[in-house]
């Protein structure tokens, strides 16, 4: 049963008009968000690499190699099981880096437009077979078909047809960044169709040709020769090379490279490829075993390649074959428009761009966009061109693996470029120079012979049989021998430039080297100015804006260290346009790294930091436990309570905590790179001042911080920069701590008042009780006072109530004066030490619960103190407080107070047990207390010590258990040499 060339031909053109359909639906948005970014979508998307040599020469391979097929496939396999420590490093440079093909990735690496021009040309050579063979195909195809031989029209209208999708959803975006949706959906569809098509068939072929399973195995008992066929080259075939080839050819093949890496719409999506495309590859080859047998069984008198049609065709109904025609051209134009679509964009960056860079003046962004549309289309026809040219003597597998071979050569410089960072751009060129000219004798050769276009084969075929080895071993073997000989050999014996250098170091995945160097430019305007002399002005504008929004920098940004990263953004962004090599010359000579100036410990830093978090998943081993130390120890710094300040060694801020955030309103991110005296007021004055000093502790520091005054303790410490090696340099690093004590400050005034109220209510019974006596006295004169009638009993009547409410008053004001408010404790006065010493032996004779306990007191009258009265009051009665509390009924706490070497010394003693030695030393701590429960907050010798510290005074405590306690205070005594510092500097 055939079919009409017409019938073919407009289920081809539905089947063409589908797959428009699916990617202009997918770039509208009319297919779901989560069926576009599915990891299963991604794999499918890879599934590219199976193109009509699977679809259709597999089955032809197999019946002439048996299950060497399989080496195809199982090497394709054995790439993604090694994705973690090949494919996974690669993606990650390619965004990191918008590397869009594999002749960037190794110009990026090699530093060298040469090496991306010979990249970008033998990819060319080695893929126009590859491209000639789906042409081939579909043609062949049709024939099978249709019985008919299908005139070139049928090729021409193939291959501009597939010219029209590449331009329309292969080109949509210029840069990188932004992934040809579409294009991916669109391929992944024809990966799902061919796989499909191919079950069906096998399952044709199993159900209706052998009648199932047990027909099957009937139909081989009686055909042993069958299953012998397929197992018979096992032994003989090169199993090693075939698997070779393909392992490199699954992520070296443009398609490949451009699906993996290029259109990779999620990271994530490469980790569930690493068993889903393996899994799709055993789906498709399932099938290749049975198709085969009953193609035997059928007795088909086609090209065994073709047997997908023939078993079909031969008793299949006739969409049924259609359907197999449909699969084999899915096949076949998923590769032509991916692969067009990879070299249009390498042969763009590394053989148009440099051949003949555009005039400024122009619109550089469209001249792109049409180079790219114009080149898919040459690209395209070229492999028309080697098809029409070329005879159709080889199997289609065999032509696929001539280009399996020629990728195979990039495998050394791909090596050197992940794991062997002494490899030079000389090596690389000379060692893939090497096996370009084996593979040309050895490959393209006996090819252009055999198609007449050559007069001679060189000899190859005599070589071969001489070696006693497959030639396709043979070529594999002696390529890569010669290529990789010659990139270590040369490689070991050339210098690295220092963009090589550099390059390497990027492209190590453990690397986190920090960027080098100091803009000339000082602001993003000099970027655009110095950009526009290449890339024109509207370009420059575009670009620097672009780079400005990816980096999230402010327009009128001026840190040496932000404009270095904008420089690298710039360069990144530029790669994915014109290609890394051009981008990085362009760059290099429009916005200049000053040769003079040192990269500061903060742009180093900040790189750091950003490389170990984009790539944490990537770190094994020892790497991964320091890296979480790294983590730790800056989690801790920033969750510290106290504000931390580093700066490098060239003054230059390094690290901003969250506490010092909040303590000044200043986020950390613009401040990183910024000198201290470029912070805003009152900071700036604080820590750059602090900075200079030669003090590495203040203390109580006041700052008015918007109209308010504040009180910090200030300390610093000096470190080496750990970035520098050889020692530290001259200039050392700092870090500060800055504590706010106002809060604290507040706190303890608080607490003082509180305690000051607590004593007052623990007088009231006294005082109830003092000021009952001249109450009563006063009632009592009053009465006598209504029937006196003697002139001068009533004086002295009226003499005795004035003494009495002098006395209440007294009374009164000691009370008030003692329980005075915090808003006083700025205050200052010059006052006799003497009264304030009476004033608190008379509160604290007024406490009922120190009845029986005598205060002596002995004090000058001529000792003359300046400071805050009502603080010193407070501390003399905590002391006498201490000192009764400690002393039983009888006991008696002593105060004197003398002048001793222009100080006065106050002396409080008790009776009591005393304190042992092993807490003298704890008891100034505030809320200590060695009294029960109820009984004392713990508070009053702790703010003793500080109002008397506070007064430049100092206290100090001695006592032997069983013999009482003596508290010394010493404070200074006022002369006109004196000079006194406000309280709130202390």
């Amino acid at each position: 049963m055939s079919h009409e060339l017409a019938t073919l031909f407009a289920a081809g053109f539905i089947y063409l008009l589908l797959l428009f359909l699916v990617a202009y639906a997918t770039d509208r948005g009319w297919v779901p968000e989560r069926w576009v970014t599915h990891p299963l979508t991604y794999t499918l998307s890879i599934g590219v690499y199976a193109t009509s040599w699977t679809y259709y020469g597999s089955v032809g391979y197999a019946a002439h190699n048996g299950l060497q097929f399989l080496t195809i496939y199982l090497g394709a396999t054995l790439a993604f099981v090694l994705s973690p420590f090949l494919l996974r490093p690669i993606l990650k440079l390619c965004r990191e880096y918008q590397l869009t093909s594999l002749a960037d990735l190794l110009a990026f690496r090699y530093r060298s437009q040469a090496a991306g021009l010979l990249v970008t040309l033998f990819t060319l050579i080695g893929t126009l077979p590859y491209i000639a063979l789906q042409v081939r195909a579909v043609t062949e195809s049709l024939r099978v078909l249709s019985n008919e031989v299908p005139p070139n029209t049928i090729a021409l209208v193939f291959c501009a047809s597939l010219i029209l999708f590449g331009v329309l959803f292969g080109t949509r975006h210029i840069s990188p960044r932004q992934k040809h949706r579409g294009l991916v959906v669109a391929i992944a569809f024809e990966s799902l169709i061919k796989l499909v098509v191919l079950l069906i068939i096998g399952g044709y072929a199993l159900f209706h040709v052998f009648d199932g399973p047990s027909g099957l195995s009937s139909w081989l008992k009686v055909h042993p020769e069958a299953i012998e066929a397929l197992y018979r080259p096992v032994n003989e075939s090169p199993w090693a090379a075939l698997m070779f080839l393909s392992f490199a050819a699954a992520f070296l093949l443009p398609r490949q490279f451009h699906m993996l890496f290029a259109e990779n719409l999620d990271v994530r999506s490469i980790r569930t490829a690493t068993w889903a495309f393996p899994a799709f590859l055993l789906l498709l080859n399932i099938a290749i075993p049975v198709i085969l047998w009953a193609g035997q069984s059928l007795s088909l008198n086609i090209n065994p390649d073709y047997y997908v049609l023939g078993v079909v065709l031969a008793e299949g109904p006739s969409w049924l074959s259609l359907l197999a025609y449909i699969g084999g051209l899915s096949a076949a134009s998923a590769m032509v428009i991916v692969t067009s679509i990879s070299l249009a964009s390498m042969s763009l960056n590394h053989l148009l761009l440099p051949a003949s860079y555009p005039d400024p003046a122009m619109n550089l962004y469209r001249w792109i966009l049409w180079g790219r549309r114009l080149l898919i289309g040459l690209i395209i026809m070229a492999g028309y061109g080697f098809y029409a040219g070329l005879q159709h003597n080889d199997s289609l597998v065999e032509l696929g693996l001539i280009s399996f071979v020629a990728v195979a050569q990039f495998l050394p410089g791909v090596s050197g470029l992940l794991y062997w960072r002494r490899a030079t751009r000389t090596g690389f060129i000379v060692g893939l120079l090497g096996g370009i000219c084996v593979w040309s004798v050895l490959m393209l050769a006996p090819l252009l012979y055999s198609s007449g276009i050559l007069i001679t084969d060189l000899g190859v075929p005599q070589l071969v049989a001489a070696s006693g080895m497959d030639k396709w071993a043979f070529a594999t073997f002696l390529t890569l021998t010669v290529n990789g000989g010659l990139f270590v050999l040369v490689s070991l014996l050339t210098r690295q430039s220092p963009g090589e250098i550099e390059a390497a170091r990027a492209c190590c995945t453990e690397a986190t080297m920090p960027l080098s160097g100091v803009v000339a430019a000082g602001s993003p305007a000099e970027f655009r100015a110095g950009l526009a002399e290449t890339l024109g002005q509207a370009m420059a504008d575009r670009e620097v804006d672009q780079a400005l929004t990816d980096l999230g920098m402010r327009p009128n940004e001026k840190r040496t260290t932000e404009l270095r990263r904008l420089r690298e953004r710039i360069e990144r962004n530029l790669s994915g346009l014109l290609g890394p090599q051009l981008a990085h010359i362009i760059v290099n000579r429009r916005l200049e790294l000053d040769p003079e100036a040192k990269t500061a410990l903060a742009d180093s830093m900040r790189y750091v930091e950003e490389r170990l978090e984009a790539s944490r998943s990537q770190l094994q081993g020892l790497s991964v436990e320091l890296d979480k130390l790294r983590r730790l120890h800056r989690q801790i710094l920033q969750d510290l309570p106290l504000g931390v300040c580093a700066t490098d060694n060239q003054g230059k801020i390094v690290l901003w905590n969250l506490a010092l955030e909040i303590m000044t309103g200043i986020d950390a991110e613009p401040l990183i790179g910024t000198q201290l005296n470029k912070l805003p007021r009152p900071w700036d004055g604080l820590l750059a001042g602090f900075a200079r000093t030669s003090e590495d502790h203040i203390y109580r520091m006041e700052l008015p911080v918007m109209g308010k005054p504040r009180w910090y303790n200030l300390h610093k410490a000096a470190y080496a920069d750990p970035m520098i090696e050889g020692g530290g340099p001259s200039q050392p690093g700092m870090v500060m701590l800055i504590e706010d004590l106002t809060d604290l400050g507040t706190l303890e005034a608080e607490l003082a008042h509180n305690n000051r109220l607590a004593s007052v209510g623990r007088l009231a019974a006294g005082v109830a009780h003092e000021i009952g006596n001249p109450v009563t006295g006063i009632a009592s004169l009053a009465q006598n006072l209504r029937h006196e009638d003697d002139p001068e009993i009533a004086r002295q009547s009226i003499e005795d109530i004035i003494h009495q409410t002098r006395r209440i008053s007294d009374i009164l004001g000691t009370l008030k004066s003692f329980s005075r408010g915090s808003r006083h404790l700025q205050q200052r006065e010059t006052f006799a030490l003497c009264e304030v010493i009476d004033e608190a032996v008379h509160i604290l004779e007024l406490t009922q619960e120190h009845d029986g306990i005598r205060f002596e007191a002995s004090c000058p009258g001529n000792i003359v103190l300046t400071g805050n009265r009502q603080q010193l009051s407070q501390v003399l009665v905590n002391l006498l407080s201490n000192a009764a509390d400690a002393s039983h009924g009888g006991d008696r706490v002593d105060l004197l107070a003398r002048i001793d070497g222009g100080e006065a010394v106050i002396e409080v003693m008790d009776q009591g047990q005393g304190i042992p030695e092993e807490l003298q030393e704890t008891i100034f701590e505030p809320f200590y207390t060695t009294k029960p429960t109820g009984k004392g907050t713990g508070l009053g010798l702790s703010l003793a010590y500080r109002i008397i510290e506070d007064h430049n005074g100092t206290l100090k405590i001695d006592s032997q258990p069983g013999f009482g306690t003596r508290v010394v205070v010493s404070l200074p005594i006022p002369n006109a040499e004196q000079h006194y510092e406000p309280l709130a500097h202390h």
